[in-house]
């Protein structure tokens, strides 16, 4: 595993809070934190941008995707409404997380809650080539559930 140096600023709003941390020595993402003044309410299927109170400047050739945090999912109805949000290599602003309540009650967010996680990829650019034609495959155009939900019975 590639350990990569990333510069992060705490901006004036975060100077208290953590920095974006792994949370188990094999953890993919990194969880971030509210940087919110004051308690922020969320009404049922209303979503709001949560500052996190820092800034990152990634190396080139990569990028940060902030994702939804899994136990907030299951246990309160929470997720990124952009998921998953991408911040680019030459972005320099706040990274905000816009979280997005599909619970049926109000979603409480308070200073320093752990409100999504972020992982940084090693991300390719690609050049298009355009043609007439595209090689054909087994499955085709098939999409969208093709292949069903469930898999067949065998009928003996």
């Amino acid at each position: 595993m590639e350990n990569i140096k990333v510069q992060i600023k705490r901006l004036p709003h975060g100077m208290d809070l953590p920095l974006p941390r792994y949370m188990s020595d094999h953890a993919a993402g990194m969880d971030m934190y509210a940087a919110v003044d004051n308690e922020t309410i969320i009404p049922p299927g209303a979503w709001k941008l949560i500052p996190t109170g820092t800034s990152i400047a990634l190396p080139e050739g990569y990028e940060a995707q902030v994702r939804p945090r899994s136990g907030l999912a299951l246990k309160q109805g929470v997720s990124v409404l952009n998921t998953p949000g991408t911040v680019d290599a030459d972005y320099r602003g706040e990274v905000g997380v816009i979280l997005m309540n599909h619970s049926k009650k109000d979603l409480k967010i308070k200073r320093g809650d752990r409100i999504a996680q972020m992982i940084v990829n090693k991300i390719e650019r690609i050049i298009f080539e355009e043609v007439e034609e595209l090689s054909e495959t087994d499955r085709g155009a098939g999409g969208f559930g093709h292949t069903g939900l469930a898999p067949s019975k065998s009928r003996g």
